[in-house]
């Protein structure tokens, strides 16, 4: 069982209360609450970096590229962070219902190497590439193909979705099985004429 997913949750809502936590203790200082004991300023008349602590550091030679190194290494693993987060992951595995009541598990891997594999066999298909997305009970296909350069695409396309992924549908067990597919040529050297 996959627990990335999980403990990106926590730690994303961890720093959504963090942030607005203290966003909340701050907008209520400004507006004249009384600070708590550990607050960092006096009142809200008090400036959060004063006239000493804003050019102490100026004439230091380090101080501003350990400044400008600080602030890249944030928007770096914030940018990580983001499209950790908006990247799709694979489906490890399916549930295939197997009449008994108890079911099974599938490997997604195994189910888009037999559909990889028997689509790049067709005429016309050069590459194959397949990955599973969506639920366990409710898996998507997305597909990439690679076309040879004679080959017809609506021909590729019809028999793909005829051939392999309804195979796919019906080995799985499932009702439905919906495909994103995205055809490409194989690129080749262009032949000299004599």
């Amino acid at each position: 069982m996959r627990t990335g997913g999980g403990v990106h949750r926590v730690l994303l809502a961890l720093a959504g209360l963090f942030l607005v936590a203290l966003g909340g203790a701050v907008l209520a200082v400004g507006l004249g609450a009384p600070p708590p004991s550990w607050w960092l300023h006096t009142g809200p008349h008090d400036v959060l970096l004063s006239r000493a602590e804003r050019t102490r550091w100026r004439d230091a030679a380090w101080w501003w590229p350990a400044v400008i190194a600080a602030l890249t290494l944030l928007v770096v693993l914030a940018l990580w962070w983001l499209t950790a987060a908006l990247r799709r992951r694979r489906l490890p595995e399916l549930l295939v219902d197997t009449g008994d009541g108890a079911g099974a598990q599938l490997r997604g891997r195994a189910l888009e190497s037999a559909l990889a594999a028997e689509t790049t066999g067709r005429p016309g298909v050069a590459r194959a590439h397949v990955a599973l997305r969506g639920r366990r009970t409710a898996p998507a296909v997305r597909a990439w193909l690679q076309l040879d350069p004679n080959a017809a695409p609506a021909e590729a396309l019809t028999a793909f979705t005829t051939g392999a992924l309804t195979h796919a549908r019906e080995s799985a067990g499932l009702a439905s099985l919906p495909a994103e597919v995205r055809l490409g040529e194989v690129r080749h050297r262009a032949e000299r004429v004599t």
